[in-house]
């Protein structure tokens, strides 16, 4: 007899759907009032965005296995936020030249990373937790304590505000589901993906095959950066204000968000979409544990216990598989 199972991404999203029904029966929720609900979802999927982006280069440096992770990128979100604040200063016409300097930064110090994961063979975890050391000095020598600038208001537009008076969709929203959709096509409709998923699942074996492990390797890492940097570009956008520790509240979920979406921690395994999934459903259980006036100590715990869980859940289905 065949075993039922659900792919990890739908999980996710069942369990996103119970946490929003669940949120809605609190002493604090929205109950029964439909339109107070709608408002609710838009603005838990609105926080989820920036989540979402941001862990979009934790699924492809998870996927490319080797233990591969990025501890670096909370501080490369500060970093490249205070940047864009800082250049951009209230002008509008600078907004596109401080996009492309925050993925430029966010590049070279995930090229970095990749070297000494690459090259000097230091394991992924030390690599990216020392560059985040480095990077958060670099951010305290370039500000000196005082940031002086402002988002320009066309970032407030496009970020956060919704698409149009009238109609309640968050602009970020839609920012989200194109670069959702260019991720899927990158994973899964490129030779770049199909390397990656490839060395994710065995280095030797990819190599044997054809597949350049090093620059992949050296690429994996430098757009994973990118992407952090990008997620720092619509986190100030959407914030308006920078502080020096602007990105680190992102660096736990990020990571989580990738298990919460069923990519294998091994590697080899897993999809944007599950990212996706994850960031809504780690953004509900944060917007639930509010409500219910939680202290910050027990979401850690939650936020953690919920993890662990479904990475339990997910790696059973896997052996069974097998």
């Amino acid at each position: 007899m065949r075993k039922f199972s659900i792919s990890p991404p739908v999980a996710a999203l069942l369990l996103a759907v119970v946490l929003f029904i669940l949120s809605g029966l609190l002493p604090n929720g929205y109950g029964s009032d439909l339109k107070v609900a709608l408002a609710q979802a838009t603005n838990i999927l609105r926080l989820s965005v920036f989540l979402g982006v941001i862990a979009a280069g934790q699924t492809l440096v998870i996927i490319s296995g080797f233990e591969g992770i990025d501890l670096s990128a909370g501080s490369v979100v500060t970093l490249t936020a205070i940047l864009t604040y800082v250049y951009v200063s209230g002008n509008n016409d600078k907004v596109l030249v401080a996009l492309l300097i925050s993925l430029a930064v966010g590049a070279v110090i995930g090229f970095l990373n990749g070297v000494g994961v690459t090259f000097l063979k230091i394991s992924p975890f030390v690599m990216t937790l020392g560059m985040s050391g480095v990077v958060t000095g670099l951010i305290l020598v370039i500000n000196h304590g005082n940031v002086s600038g402002k988002v320009a208001p066309i970032m407030t537009r496009l970020i956060a505000r919704p698409v149009a008076p009238g109609i309640p969709i968050p602009s970020a929203l839609v920012i989200w589901l194109i670069f959702g959709l260019l991720m899927w096509l990158l994973l899964e409709r490129t030779t770049f993906g199909k390397n990656l998923f490839a060395i994710g699942t065995n280095r030797v074996t990819a190599k044997l095959s054809g597949v350049n492990v090093i620059g992949m390797n050296l690429a994996t890492y430098a757009l994973a950066g990118a992407l952090a940097g990008f997620g720092g570009f619509l986190v100030v956008g959407n914030t308006g204000v920078v502080f020096i520790a602007l990105g680190q509240p992102f660096l736990f979920p990020s990571i989580a968000a990738v298990a919460v979406g069923g990519t294998l921690l091994s590697g080899g395994k897993g999809s944007y979409w599950g990212t996706m999934a994850g960031a809504i459903v780690l953004t509900l259980i944060t917007s639930l544990l509010t409500t219910m006036q939680m202290p910050d100590s027990v979401r850690r715990m939650v936020l953690g216990a919920t993890l662990l869980i479904l990475i339990s859940i997910y790696g059973r289905q896997k052996t069974l598989r097998q």
